[in-house]
C-alpha cells in the first residue's frame, strides 16, 4: 500500500506540470478537461485528432452563443 502515494504524488506532479504547460500553451483547458484528454490518449486516441476535435468544439460552442440572445427580453417577438 505504501508504493500507492509515492504513485499518486508523481501523477499529481505530472498533471500539475501538464496544467502550467497547457496555460502558458493558452489552451483553454482547465485541470478536468485536461485529465480528459490524459486518459483518452493514454487509451490510444490520436493527439492531434483529439486536438482538432476540440477546436471545432469551440467554434461550434462560439458559433452558437453569438446566435443565443444575451438578455431574456431578445427572446420575446412582437
Amino acid at each position: 500500500m505504501a508504493s500507492v502515494a509515492p504513485n499518486l504524488s508523481a501523477v499529481r506532479e505530472t498533471m500539475d506540470v501538464l496544467l502550467e504547460i497547457s496555460r502558458l500553451l493558452n489552451s483553454g483547458l482547465d485541470m478536468e478537461s485536461l485529465s480528459i484528454c490524459v486518459r483518452l490518449c493514454e487509451q490510444g486516441i490520436n493527439p492531434e485528432a483529439l486536438s482538432s476535435v476540440i477546436k471545432e468544439l469551440r467554434k461550434a460552442s462560439d458559433s452558437l452563443k453569438k446566435q443565443t440572445p444575451s438578455r431574456p427580453e431578445e427572446f420575446l417577438v412582437d
